[in-house]
């Protein structure tokens, strides 16, 4: 039986700009086999498929694979796979739906559109923060001099989740001459377990924004992803762990995708709650397309 299939764009201002996602309906009958070849050729960065029916309370069970592997968390397939329940298979307001991740019930929360137009915002885990790392090792692999980098701030693991390696730059020329050097890039995986690279800045291109970032993350068979809300949740945390705005809060709009001609535009909130971090990220959606997987 062909199974609904819906693609949409995230983190998108308007259509055909942000992330692009599949999200496949009723695929309880697909195995773990057959999920990660549909997610190969669709080749999107992530692909999502709904493995329960949506209960009456608006939650529902959901698997992502990227084209290499199934991962247990990723931003913008939760904040798409929602607004697909939402809009097309429940087909009514609902304040919120909550998808069952590998990593645990994750909210996504729908916003008033008169309000911040239709910006629909997810609760992450509390950020863990892990090792940091040295200058040189994260400058070899994004192909720049340890000049280019922020030495005010860590190079720091950061996860909500899944796990990023945040790199804080000096300037725009320097993140836009960033390459992924493939030899560096195997080394960090193989001593350090770090397969996503989350590199940003404090100018940008659009007034209004507060930060331009990219992401590599080739071992996922992601070269380069424009817009990421996993790493966003994670950049959040480390912005308002170390203090970069010089705040106790940190409610900042991301830039990115400009590299790659798919501009995207993401919202990050984070807030200390005595000991703990909280950490929601935020964007618009846009519906590309219906159809059925056959």
């Amino acid at each position: 039986m062909p199974q609904p299939l819906f693609i949409v764009d995230v983190f998108a201002e308007s259509k055909y700009a942000g992330n692009q996602l599949a999200v496949v309906a009723d695929a309880a009958s697909l195995g773990a086999d057959e999920m990660q070849r549909i997610a190969r050729e669709m080749n999107f960065s992530e692909t999502s498929f709904l493995v329960s029916a949506v209960r009456p309370d608006g939650s529902v069970d959901a698997r992502i694979f990227t084209p290499a592997r199934e991962v247990p968390f990723a931003g913008h397939p939760t904040l798409g796979t929602a607004f697909v329940v939402r809009e097309e298979l429940l087909r009514r307001p609902v304040d919120s739906v909550t998808l069952n991740l590998g990593v645990g019930a994750i909210p996504v929360r729908f916003v008033d559109p008169g309000g911040e137009g239709g910006v629909l915002w997810m609760s992450q885990r509390p950020p863990e923060f892990g090792r940091q790392l040295d200058s040189a090792t994260a400058a070899a692999v994004l192909g720049l001099e340890t000049r280019d980098l922020d030495d005010r701030f860590p190079v720091q693991m950061v996860s909500t989740g899944l796990p990023f390696l945040i790199v804080p730059l000096r300037s725009l020329d320097a993140l836009r001459r960033a390459r992924l050097d493939r030899a560096s890039y195997a080394s960090l995986g193989e001593q350090h377990g770090i397969q996503c690279v989350y590199f940003f800045c404090a100018q940008t291109l659009e007034a209004g924004n507060q930060i331009h970032a990219r992401m590599f993350a080739e071992a996922f068979g992601v070269a380069e992803d424009p817009a990421t809300g996993s790493a966003a949740g994670c950049l959040g945390a480390y912005l308002l762990q170390h203090r970069y705005f010089g705040s106790d809060s940190v409610d900042v709009r991301i830039e990115q995708g400009h590299e790659i001609r798919r501009p995207s535009l993401l919202r990050a909130r984070a807030r200390e709650r005595g000991e703990r971090i909280e950490v929601s990220v935020g964007g618009k959606v846009v519906l590309v397309a219906r159809g059925e997987l056959v």
